[in-house]
């Protein structure tokens, strides 16, 4: 049920991140960590590898992002903490259960092709416990609140109804499909591609608090 982690170029939960005040910010990994009622991301410290590759080497994941490899090692888990230690364009956060616990990885990318990119994945375990949502509906406020992005884009492969789930529960709308190679399989698939305003976002906040004040 991944959405590809955009930048994660050897990570992905089947889909992503965010700078905390500046760049500096960023490649230092002290982005302060985010609390939702029963999860906490924060990002990756190097003692994270073996966990991070326990649950991404799984080809269900790694068939449903773009450049998550496999099988996927904790070599692969190192180079992708390593390479977020060094990035200006990207942060990702950890998904841990209340125990510390890591369930999956979260974050957003900014590229040049696309601007912000949500990516997330959530290992197979975890499935199906609206863990993603939760994590996702998180790095998105951080995005907007925080970062002061204005959009967000996410993609999700057309055969991967769940992740597809996901993005619209938290207000993504559909703009259009796009072939995108996957590492894991060494072969291109459609991809749905999303995108959520910052509008959008502020009202739906708005009306929920609505909806949970009636």
């Amino acid at each position: 049920m991944p959405a590809p982690l955009f930048v994660f170029e050897h990570v992905a939960r089947v889909m992503t991140f965010l700078e905390c005040q500046a760049a500096e910010s960023i490649r230092g990994g002290n982005c302060a960590p985010i609390e939702t009622p029963r999860l906490t991301l924060r990002p990756p410290r190097a003692h994270d590898a073996q966990g991070i590759a326990a649950l991404a080497n799984d080809l269900r994941i790694a068939e449903n992002a773009a450049r998550l490899p496999h099988p996927y090692g904790v070599k692969d888990a190192e180079v992708f903490i390593a390479q977020l230690s060094r990035s200006d364009r990207e942060i990702a956060f950890l998904i841990t259960l209340a125990a510390r616990e890591i369930i999956g990885v979260c974050g957003i990318a900014t590229t040049e092709r696309s601007g912000p990119e949500l990516g997330y994945w959530i290992g197979v375990r975890h499935w199906g416990k609206g863990y993603a949502t939760e994590a996702a509906r998180a790095a998105i406020d951080h995005a907007f609140s925080e970062l002061g992005h204005n959009t967000l884009c996410a993609s999700a492969r057309v055969s991967n109804p769940a992740s597809r789930r996901v993005l619209e529960k938290c207000g993504f709308q559909w703009i259009g499909v796009e072939l995108r190679r996957i590492r894991a399989i060494a072969s291109a698939a459609p991809f749905d591609r999303f995108r959520l305003d910052r509008g959008l976002w502020t009202s739906l906040k708005e009306w929920e608090r609505v909806l949970a004040a009636t």
